[in-house]
């Protein structure tokens, strides 16, 4: 069943008439006529009592032309949201990033909220590992990750560039130096995010290398948690600059350099290659990727 035929239908019994109802839709009378009778013979069911002056409606017409009206108001009610996607009054936006590189994403959706309002946007919390299958299988629409995923079934664009700070509480015994070594790091608390990364990773090998100890003695889950700690003097700990900033301008934690622990990381925003994403996600990268 057609909307096209559902749409002769209720022409004809609005109208009463199948001339004014051609006359209506620009249409021949057989056309019309041969329109009608493909529905009723699809439906088994005959939908219009021919014998009167006027063109009447059966019972089952009758509910027909109910079920037509609501896949009208339906039609109308989809190209509506159609149109509201398309000028981004509506819609919703889904972009997959683990903790911290999720804070890269903040001032980008405050700029994008304030010109799109009535788009949702949901920051979908993953490991950054799985977040380009995620992308390809079509579970998310954008993504956030600290490397390039090298996959030719994804784009990606830099969107950032952070580096490694380690830092330390404004009590802290390091915390009028302007640069230390690492040598006079081994007998420092650290206080270490448990998850794995490349600066995670940088980090521990740089200590390795030079047989300095770290002693990670206190490892937390997020990179909040971990500020906390350094602004209370329970530890140090390097982190992503982007993710103290706010606390170095404050005067909350101090960075200190460490020249053999300096580490520069990019940050990409993906989309898929292979396939056209939402409207809202269209906008979202028109705004970040110059």
């Amino acid at each position: 069943m057609e909307l096209s035929t559902l749409r002769v239908f209720m022409t004809v019994a609005n109208e009463r008439s199948f001339s004014r109802a051609a006359e209506k839709l620009g249409r021949t009378q057989p056309a019309v006529s041969l329109s009608l009778q493909r529905l009723e013979l699809e439906l088994g069911e005959k939908l219009l009592d021919r014998s009167a002056k006027d063109v009447m409606l059966t019972d089952a017409g009758a509910k027909v032309l109910e079920f037509a009206r609501r896949f009208q108001n339906l039609e109308g009610e989809l190209q509506n949201s159609i149109a509201e996607l398309r000028d981004h009054s509506a819609g919703r936006l889904v972009i997959g990033a683990n903790e911290s590189t999720a804070l890269y994403l903040l001032r980008h959706i405050e700029c994008y909220r304030g010109v799109y309002p009535k788009v949702k946007v949901q920051i979908r919390r993953s490991f950054s590992s799985r977040i380009p299958d995620e992308i390809v299988d079509g579970n998310l629409e954008l993504g956030v990750i600290s490397y390039e995923p090298h996959d030719e079934r994804l784009i990606s664009s830099v969107i950032y560039s952070d580096s490694l700070a380690f830092v330390v509480s404004p009590e802290h015994h390091l915390a009028h130096r302007k640069e230390v070594p690492i040598s006079e790091l081994g007998s420092e608390v650290f206080i270490a995010h448990n998850v794995r990364s490349a600066y995670r990773d940088t980090v521990i090998r740089a200590f390795h290398e030079r047989g300095i100890p770290l002693r990670m003695d206190v490892e937390m889950p997020t990179v909040e948690t971990i500020r906390w700690m350094v602004e209370r003097n329970a530890g140090v700990a390097f982190l992503p600059r982007m993710c103290v900033e706010q606390e170095i301008a404050e005067g909350r934690l101090v960075a200190i350099r460490v020249r053999e622990v300096e580490m520069e990381r990019k940050i990409y925003l993906m989309r898929p290659s292979r396939r056209a994403v939402s409207y809202a996600a269209e906008a979202f990268l028109g705004m970040v990727v110059k």
